[in-house]
């Protein structure tokens, strides 16, 4: 966690936003609470937060809507933001939240950790450390965290968002290994307590593997009643 990290809360449900928060002041984050859209736009601009968390449904811009605003200002158009959803979207909405730029979704019920989980993983995308940048070197990769693009030897490979994020995760975490509650948290944005199917992240897994080609895929160890290990 990056020490004295700013985020902007915006959700016009105040009970939620005072939680919310507590829970963040609680994880030695300094939350930047708003009860609009328009007020958090006025709010970044002035006090730069590292990352925003939107709920979706506001009263006066939608959240995605709200992305859209963000990513076309350059004073913050370098802002990540995460939007909180309820259950019940559609993948419709996603796709156009991402189109919009949105940057990763959390789904309501969800706990502190998990929302600190996504943080971390969208910082970590826009701001890489010497470690990632040392690996995708050895690796022979080229990896662009804002565009979501990688390439191997010159040559695309079309990655879907999960298993960029995936990837994105094994780089900066090499050698380690990753549970699969660890994997749902910081990926799918979901707590174990409420979603837990290994067979998800199984699935994207060996997508992942295929994608990369045989010398790097092998590389991501299955250990078995565990997780998985990328090895470097």
């Amino acid at each position: 966690m990056i020490k004295g990290l700013k985020v902007l809360v915006i959700d016009d449900d105040e009970d939620f936003l005072k939680v919310l928060c507590k829970n963040l002041e609680v994880n030695d984050i300094k939350p930047i609470p708003s009860k609009s859209a328009s007020e958090g736009i006025v709010i970044a601009k002035e006090y730069k937060p590292d990352v925003a968390v939107v709920d979706a449904n506001l009263k006066d811009i939608h959240g995605s809507t709200f992305c859209k605003i963000i990513k076309e200002d350059k004073e913050i158009s370098k802002m990540p933001v995460i939007i909180i959803s309820g259950q019940e979207i559609e993948e419709k909405d996603i796709i156009s939240g991402y189109e919009k730029g949105a940057d990763d979704y959390v789904i309501k019920p969800f706990s502190p950790k998990v929302l600190i989980a996504k943080i971390n993983a969208v910082l970590k995308r826009y701001n890489p450390g010497e470690d990632f940048n040392l690996n995708i070197k050895k690796l022979g990769l080229s990896v662009d965290p804002d565009a979501r693009t990688v390439e191997s030897n010159g040559k695309k490979i079309n990655l879907t968002r999960k298993e960029f994020d995936l990837l994105n995760v094994f780089l900066n975490k090499p050698n380690k290994v990753l549970s699969d509650n660890y994997l749902i948290e910081s990926v799918w944005g979901m707590d174990p307590a409420f979603y837990n199917d290994p067979h998800t992240i199984e699935v994207h897994i060996s997508s992942l593997r295929k994608k990369l080609g045989k010398e790097i895929g092998n590389k991501i160890k299955t250990v078995h009643g565990v997780g998985y290990k990328f090895e470097i």
